[in-house]
């Protein structure tokens, strides 16, 4: 019985720690310039080790940067962070990312992601739409830094591609599939 109920408590506190976590990036955006910067910052670096990043960049019609996404959770976790959506190397408006999950996991995780929407199309659907859900919608491929050195222009045939980068923390692997992204009102 004490097994159990130490396994509850471990449960319930770190239930504790994702909500804490997470909750205030859920419940109010960041100060828009210092979320600005550290986009740009997060993109400028994604863009120095990558020349595939740059290649999808130098080709994206809209260019969105979560430069921290939070992730924790035991069993049930959950999560999120905002970023900015660059259009023509302007912010074109503030976004927030946000996931649940149930399934073996344990700890908690930082990490950073782009989107590199290919066309005017997609780009204009995906700001019309109230919540983006990443899995629903248009043909998303994630590539990770390896494969994108062998990515270039002739090669990039989606209509987005999503980068995650800046990985940090206890969870092994990271998950956009199922991630809500939702515009944040000014």
């Amino acid at each position: 019985m004490s097994k159990y109920l130490s396994l509850a408590k471990t449960f319930s506190a770190l239930l504790i720690a994702t909500v804490a976590l997470i909750g205030p990036q859920l419940a109010a955006a960041e100060d828009k310039s210092l979320l600005e910067q550290d986009s740009r910052a997060a993109l400028k670096s994604l863009y120095d080790g990558s020349p595939g990043a740059v290649a999808l960049g130098n080709k994206a019609k809209g260019i969105l940067v979560f430069p921290n996404v939070t992730k924790a959770g035991f069993i049930i976790g959950g999560q999120g962070g905002d970023g900015v959506l660059l259009v023509k190397d302007k912010v074109a408006a503030h976004y927030n990312t946000a996931a649940i999950s149930v399934g073996l996991q344990a700890g908690a995780q930082s990490f950073g992601y782009v989107l590199f929407f290919m066309s005017d199309p997609v780009l204009a659907d995906f700001r019309k739409s109230k919540n983006f859900q990443i899995g629903v919608g248009p043909n998303i491929v994630v590539v990770d830094a390896g494969a994108a050195k062998d990515l270039n222009t002739l090669t990039a045939k989606a209509d987005v591609y999503a980068m995650i980068f800046d990985q940090k923390g206890l969870m092994a692997g990271v998950g956009l599939q199922g991630s809500k992204i939702t515009h944040l009102k000014n």
